[in-house]
């Protein structure tokens, strides 16, 4: 695959976003192969090379942090990196040591840590029965193809904080979906089926930034990251299908008492997201017109649930 222009700093800030989903050795094996299958099919020609040379350890943190020169390109590192770690809902102690080292090689203050630590809290940490009720049985695939149209929608916009929102918009469906069949949900139990299925809810966020990176993104100006718009063949079709895919899982686990293994999960999980990548193009149409009602306001409204899906 051709590699777009990058931005200097982005296979630096790739690298950081790397290091981040590794800071926490507790990830299940198949996340880990996820992230790194991903670092090793990243793009091609220097990215891939780059990503092959932190997995072989021939690229340190201290080498990734140095390259960062810019005040706002230290600053979308960190931010990037905070997200990954926070992927789950929360930060481990391994994590929060990772971030603590990534501050101080940033040179980042204590202070400019903090906001930026908030402002990624302000998306991930947003309760669950935030606004929206549980859905209806009979209502489950309208919803599930709603939040599928918007999070393919999100990644055709260029703010980090657009990455950010996909996987707690999929958090909050699942936990819709669990409440229809009377099973009451917390991140914990939602993290848990996911992982049984075999998806990497780190990972997930990982690519969704390395997507950004190799397609252009890679300066952070007045809270965006501007660039060119995601590659629709490659973001958009990914998060649509993820998206599609578990919360079509997620009906069929909730429904069945969570009584499917993970061998069961993870035989259903993958045809549902070949079914999903064939329906993208059939919704590109709605999806590009639902990208064009978002912005930064209306995407943390509909977080918080604020605003109906």
């Amino acid at each position: 695959m051709l590699v777009p222009e990058t931005h200097p700093e982005s296979e630096s800030l790739l690298a950081i976003c790397l290091f981040a989903a590794f800071a926490d050795g507790d990830k299940s094996d198949d996340e880990r192969t996820q992230i790194e299958t991903l670092a090793a099919e990243l793009g091609g020609g220097d990215v891939s090379a780059v990503s092959r040379r932190i997995l072989m350890g021939r690229v340190s943190l201290d080498d990734a942090a140095a390259a960062v020169q810019s005040r706002e390109g230290r600053m979308l590192g960190y931010e990037m990196a905070r997200a990954v770690c926070e992927a789950g809902g929360s930060v481990s102690a391994a994590e929060q040591a990772f971030l603590n080292e990534l501050r101080a090689k940033l040179a980042l203050g204590e202070s400019e840590a903090k906001t930026l630590d908030d402002e990624v809290d302000s998306v991930a940490l947003v309760p669950l029965d935030a606004g929206e009720p549980a859905v209806a049985v009979a209502d489950q695939s309208g919803m599930i193809l709603r939040y599928a149209i918007l999070n393919g929608a999100l990644e055709l916009l260029p703010e980090t904080l657009a990455t950010m929102a996909i996987l707690p918009l999929q958090m909050k469906m699942v936990w819709r979906i669990g409440m229809a069949h009377g099973f009451e949900l917390d991140r914990s139990s939602i993290k848990e089926f996911l992982a049984t299925a075999g998806i990497g809810i780190g990972s997930q966020v990982v690519e969704g930034f390395a997507r950004k990176l190799i397609g252009g993104f890679g300066k952070k100006l007045g809270g965006k990251l501007i660039g060119r718009i995601a590659n629709e063949a490659t973001g958009s079709a990914f998060s649509f299908a993820s998206t599609y895919a578990i919360g079509h899982l997620a009906a069929k686990y909730y429904a069945g008492g969570r009584k499917l293994g993970a061998a069961d999960l993870k035989a259903m999980y993958a045809p549902l997201n070949r079914e999903a990548g064939q329906l993208h193009g059939k919704y590109l149409p709605e999806i590009r017109q639902r990208a064009g009602t978002l912005d930064t306001a209306g995407i943390l409204n509909l977080v918080r649930g604020k605003t109906a899906v």
